[in-house]
C-alpha cells in the first residue's frame, strides 16, 4: 500500500492499563471493592518505558499517545507530586530519544480520589476551576516535552461508563447524572484543546465512534438508534462543527469560542452495532463476537472515516485507536490487513486521513478483564507478535 508523506503511525496506552492504578485514584478504590481484577505495576511500563519505546520505533511505529495520571501528579488537592513529575517528563524524553513522538493524554476514565469524592465532572466549579488549573498545570510542566495531545480519552464513553452502565466508578445509573456529565466532559475536553493549542503543539480529539445500523423499524429501535447518535456521535461533533453541543435531556449550550478546538478529528473504531427492537445487538450477525461482546468488522472503519468525512469536511482525521482484544494474533493480523485497507481505500475516495494508531503496543490491563484479553502486538514479556509485522511493513515498507 502507498501512503501519504508524513503519515503518522504510532499506539494508544493510558496509564492505568499499563502503569498500574494510583493509589490516590477513584479506580484504586474500585479494585480495592472488588468491582474488578487488580491492575498491580500494569504491563511494566512505569520502569520499561525506555525499552518499549525502542521496541515500537524499531517496528516503526514512531508515534505514541499516553495518559499522564492526575491522581499520581496530583494526589492531593492542589499539592503536586515532584517525583512523579520528574517521572513522566523521563518518559518523554525517552520517547524522543528513541525517536517516538509523545501525545500525551490527561484523562483517561480515572481521576484522583479527592476530584471524585467532590463531584468530579458533575460540579460546574470542578470542571470550569479544578479541572482548567490541571489543564494550565500540564501545560505549563509538559509542554515543552509533549509532541502533541489528546486531551480525552474517548469523551463520549465516560459518562456512559460511569453514569449510566454501572462498569465504571461511581458505579451508577442515573440518567439526568449521565445527562450531566456527558455535558461536562465535552465541554472540559474543548476546554482543554483550546488552552493546549497554545502550547504550539496539534491537538486531537478522541471520540469514541461505532457505527449505528437499525435491524427493523420499530419504534424501539428508532428511539434507541437517535439516542446513540446524538449521545456518541451528535453531542461532540455538533461542538466542533457548530459550537453548540447537544446532550439529550439537557438544553443547548452555545460556545461559539469551542468551535474548531482540535486540529486533528481523532477516534477510536473498535465495533458496528446493531439495534433489533430497541436492544444493542453485534452487528454485523454472522460476525465473530470479541471478548468484550461486539461484532469483529473491520468496514466499519471505512463508514466511520466516510460519515466524518461528510459531517466535517475539511477537517483532517485520525484513526486514534484501532485493535482488537484476541488470543488468536492470525485474527488480530487479519483484522489490521482489513482496517489497513479501508483506511487506503478512503484516502482513495480523498479522505484526509493523517494516522493510524493500534490499540496497543503492549498487552496491559484491560479495565473489567484485567488480563485475561490481549490488545498488543507485543506481550506482556515483550516478545513481538507475527501481527506486528503487518504495522512494520505498512510503516517502514518493509517487504
Amino acid at each position: 500500500m502507498q501512503w501519504p508523506a508524513g503519515f503518522m503511525w504510532g499506539t494508544g496506552a493510558s496509564s492505568n492499563q499499563c502503569e498500574g492504578a494510583s493509589s490516590a485514584s477513584n479506580w484504586w478504590d474500585w479494585e480495592q471493592l472488588g468491582r474488578v481484577p487488580r491492575s498491580g505495576d500494569g504491563n511494566g511500563f512505569g520502569t520499561r518505558f525506555a525499552e518499549d519505546f525502542a521496541l515500537l520505533a524499531g517496528l516503526g511505529l514512531t508515534h505514541h499517545r499516553l495518559s499522564m495520571e492526575w491522581a499520581r501528579l496530583e494526589p492531593e488537592p492542589g499539592v503536586h507530586d515532584r517525583s512523579a513529575i520528574a517521572h513522566y517528563r523521563r518518559v518523554l524524553q525517552a520517547a524522543w530519544d528513541a525517536g517516538v513522538t509523545p501525545w500525551v493524554c490527561l484523562h483517561h476514565f480515572t481521576v484522583p480520589r479527592w476530584f471524585s469524592e467532590s463531584g468530579a465532572f458533575l460540579v460546574d466549579t470542578n470542571r470550569v476551576d479544578v479541572w482548567a488549573r490541571h489543564v494550565d498545570f500540564m501545560a505549563e510542566t509538559f509542554g515543552d516535552l509533549a509532541g502533541g495531545w489528546q486531551p480525552v480519552n474517548e469523551t463520549n464513553y465516560y459518562a456512559v461508563s460511569a453514569y449510566q452502565s454501572g462498569t465504571f466508578p461511581p458505579g451508577e445509573n442515573d440518567p439526568a447524572k449521565c445527562a450531566k456529565a456527558a455535558e461536562s466532559i465535552q465541554l472540559a475536553t474543548a476546554e482543554a484543546a483550546v488552552r493546549l493549542k497554545q502550547t504550539g503543539k496539534p491537538v486531537a480529539s478522541i471520540f469514541g465512534l461505532s457505527g449505528v445500523v437499525p435491524l427493523d423499524d420499530t419504534p424501539r429501535t428508532k428511539d434507541k438508534v437517535e439516542e446513540l447518535l446524538a449521545m456518541h456521535w451528535d453531542a461532540g461533533l455538533g461542538l466542533f462543527r457548530d459550537g453548540v453541543l447537544r446532550i439529550p435531556g439537557r438544553r443547548p449550550v452555545e460556545r461559539p469560542d469551542l468551535a474548531g478546538s482540535f486540529d486533528l478529528l481523532g477516534f477510536s473504531y473498535y465495533a458496528t452495532i446493531g439495534v433489533a427492537d430497541g436492544a444493542m445487538v453485534p452487528y454485523p450477525s454472522d460476525a465473530p463476537v470479541s471478548p468484550l461482546g461486539y461484532g469483529i468488522w473491520a468496514p466499519g472503519l471505512g463508514l466511520a472515516l466516510d460519515r466524518l468525512a461528510a459531517e466535517i469536511p475539511g477537517v483532517p482525521l485520525l484513526v486514534a485507536e484501532y485493535g482488537v482484544g484476541t488470543d488468536d494474533d492470525a485474527v488480530r493480523a487479519r483484522y489490521l490487513e482489513a482496517g489497513l485497507a479501508e483506511v487506503q481505500s478512503a484516502l482513495g475516495r480523498g479522505v484526509d486521513v493523517r494516522g493510524f494508531f493500534h490499540w496497543t503496543g503492549i498487552d496491559n490491563y484491560e479495565w473489567r478483564f484485567g488480563f485475561d484479553v490481549s490488545f498488543g502486538i507485543i506481550d506482556r514479556d515483550r516478545r513481538v507478535r507475527p501481527s506486528a509485522q503487518v504495522l512494520k511493513r505498512e510503516a517502514t515498507g518493509a517487504s
